[in-house]
């Protein structure tokens, strides 16, 4: 199996790519050169771009650790690339979603503004627990959603790591505790706070 290695771009200036796809995170680079992107166009679906057509698998697999929800991809041509088995998606009232982390980069919020327009454009992954719902991504959108006072948003169920439990319940300490309570930073304080608990977190006994 071809061993390849592929980063997601963070940032929203990179000239290899629509600024619709950066402001989307769907910017990925395989083995440092090749460009690839992939649009959301819809609930479910996305459209993928991007040369190397050998590598379309990998980078599909790749977006849907972030995006699980969108199930069916095109090419620029509109020709059907990839399928998965459709996801169900739940309405969540906001104020019952508990987040996984505490911090927001505020760069980052105002991008999922560009394509937020109601509660049906926030989709996020979550697991159930108890009454409530951890969400382990898409914090930003989640933020943005309460700055705009959505009454609810959209979920799907998946999986969860253990180390989750404990990022929950640093975010609890925090008195973090919806996505009303968390906090924007500017992106160099996101990056070093964030990125800080992080990396202490991880080369740790995973202690507190």
């Amino acid at each position: 199996m071809e061993d390849i290695n592929i980063k997601r771009v963070d940032g929203y200036d990179d000239e290899r790519f629509s600024k619709r796809a950066l402001l989307q995170h769907g910017c990925f680079i395989v083995d440092g050169k090749f460009p690839f992107e992939i649009i959301i166009t819809g609930k479910n679906s996305g459209v993928i771009k991007g040369n190397e057509t050998r590598y379309f698998n990998k980078v599909i697999d790749e977006f849907r650790f972030y995006s699980g929800h969108i199930t069916i991809f095109y090419d620029n041509n509109g020709k059907l690339i990839k399928k998965f088995n459709d996801i169900s998606l739940f309405k969540i009232p906001l104020i019952k979603i508990q987040p996984s982390q505490f911090f927001v980069d505020r760069d980052k919020v105002k991008a999922v503004s560009s394509f937020i327009k109601s509660e049906e454009d926030v989709i996020v992954p979550v697991f159930k627990d108890g009454d409530s719902y951890i969400s382990l991504d898409g914090h930003s959108r989640l933020k943005y959603a309460s700055n705009l006072n959505f009454d609810y948003v959209f979920g799907y169920l998946t999986e969860i790591d253990d180390f989750i439990f404990d990022f929950v319940k640093e975010a609890k300490r925090r008195k973090v505790a919806s996505p009303f309570t968390l906090v924007e930073l500017s992106h160099f304080d996101y990056v070093d706070k964030w990125y800080d608990f992080c990396d202490r977190y991880f080369n740790s006994d995973n202690s507190f």
